[in-house]
């Protein structure tokens, strides 16, 4: 079994990674208002300057509220949108530091992304509104059909590896400890499969309809002011979360020449961030009866395929 050379870190680091964290939030937010305003023929700098303008909007803007709505359920849901991807990074090594050396990193990634159906959900019962309830139901009957080969294309790096904890299958693509092979080159469709999921999580992308304006704005049609501020921004960092966590899973880690482990981490994440945000505007939404017909039929069969290849590979060599 591959050993990764990590240490945990003390709890102050985390605001250094919660930093890095908004920072990369941030920079998806400008990346996507550059594209739509391209697209829409207007400067790319407005669009650039889109989350800045957006923020002291919904600061100042009042929060507005529904008849009987539930606003303990509400809070939990903004509240979990931010912290949701603060956990999901918890686990991530930078280099050789990581705030949370878990023996079970990659499952509790799974878990917590399993969490985003609950705030997805909370979101649209809180506010006791019809849309919030539609987008939010509309979500649940739709997260199965990309958890479940979202979770089984997790299980194949975790396999090869022979762990669960993330710096030993960052370690396992490693050419002194593994084959020196990122295992996005042999494990393709388990990567394009995770790179799916996380556009799904963050509520991008196959699942964007169910806070999307098909529904009225879905899940954000009752959010005003600091609220829809803290969840749009929390899933902009979901977003930078499942990159993150797609370098020591798929991209090697640190590994690289020249620059320190740490930096390329970095580097692979802003590079992974914006290839998916790109892509997100590229692809139409897809109507909810089709990505179910489409996560079951192709998704769930082609990551078992791929689990099953690497089982074997595994086999094989020892």
């Amino acid at each position: 079994m591959a050993e990764a050379a990590v240490v945990q870190v003390a709890a102050p680091w985390a605001l250094l990674a919660a930093l890095l964290l908004g920072t990369a939030a941030l920079g998806v937010t400008a990346l996507d208002g550059a594209l739509a305003a391209r697209a829409a023929g207007r400067p790319t700098r407005a669009g650039t300057a889109h989350p800045l303008t957006e923020t002291a909007r919904l600061l100042r803007q009042r929060r507005r509220t529904t008849v009987a709505a539930d606003a303990v359920l509400r809070h939990v849901a903004v509240g979990g949108f931010v912290a949701a991807p603060l956990l999901m990074v918890a686990v991530v090594p930078l280099g050789e530091w990581v705030l949370a050396d878990a023996s079970v990193g990659v499952v509790w990634f799974n878990a917590v992304d399993v969490l985003v159906w609950v705030l997805a959900w909370l979101a649209g019962w809180g506010p006791n509104a019809v849309w919030p309830l539609v987008g939010g139901y509309r979500f649940l009957a739709q997260a199965m059909a990309y958890e479940l080969p979202l979770m089984f294309a997790l299980t194949a790096p975790a396999v090869a590896a022979g762990s669960l904890r993330v710096g030993d299958v960052a370690a396992a693509q490693s050419a002194d400890v593994g084959s020196g092979l990122p295992f996005a080159v042999w494990m393709p469709v388990a990567f394009v499969v995770y790179c799916t999921g996380v556009l799904a999580f963050s509520v991008r992308g196959p699942l964007s309809p169910a806070g999307g304006p098909a529904l009225g704005g879905g899940v954000l049609a009752e959010l005003s002011g600091v609220d829809r501020l803290l969840v749009l921004a929390g899933r902009s960092a979901l977003l930078a979360a499942g990159a993150a966590f797609a370098v020591p899973l798929f991209l090697g880690g640190g590994s690289g020449p020249l620059l320190p482990d740490w930096l390329w981490v970095l580097v692979k994440t802003a590079a992974l961030l914006a290839v998916l945000v790109v892509v997100r505007r590229r692809l139409p939404d897809v109507r909810p009866d089709r990505f179910l017909a489409l996560g079951w039929t192709v998704l769930l069969p082609a990551a078992l395929l791929q689990l099953l290849v690497v089982a074997l590979v595994v086999v094989g060599r020892s």
